[in-house]
């Protein structure tokens, strides 16, 4: 991400570990950026909803909890990931088609949020009813045609 070649000018990653987000961060801080890196103190690289995560942007370093979302804490194998491609896939189509499960919502809008609030520079509470709108409203989905149909032109 460092070294992204096309220089975007807003930036979220998600790291494995603390000391790398810490470095990420002390290195995005010498930039132009607006940045957020995330990690969530049991190991995801995003926001799990199952523990704190710790948030350092251009603007702050924070601990943030579901509770901060509105959201009740959940047990990892709420979120648990499909266990090859197809299945990963069939997950991923079942949320952004608006017919995931709560706890599977709750996660992609948590870091949907977090990635709109880095380019509108708005809380991510506030951000985090954007991302709820856009994946219930089916706009989650068109955008996603919208880039499946630029691909195929390419």
């Amino acid at each position: 991400p460092m070294v992204n070649p096309s220089f975007p000018k807003n930036q979220m990653v998600g790291v494995f570990n603390l000391e790398l987000a810490r470095m990420y961060g002390y290195l995005s801080q010498n930039t132009d950026k607006n940045f957020t890196i995330l990690h969530a103190l049991d190991g995801y690289d995003e926001i799990s909803l199952t523990c704190e995560t710790k948030v350092i942007s251009n603007k702050t370093e924070t601990m943030i909890t579901p509770e901060y979302f509105g959201v009740r804490k959940l047990k990892q194998e709420e979120i648990a990931g499909g266990d090859s491609v197809e299945s990963s896939s069939k997950i991923f189509m079942n949320v952004i088609s608006g017919h995931g499960t709560e706890a599977q919502n709750n996660v992609v809008c948590a870091n949907a949020a977090m990635a709109i609030a880095t380019v509108k520079q708005i809380e991510p509470s506030e951000a985090f009813e954007l991302a709820k709108e856009s994946l219930k409203s089916g706009k989650a989905l068109a955008k996603l045609k919208a880039l499946q149909s630029i691909s195929n032109e390419l």
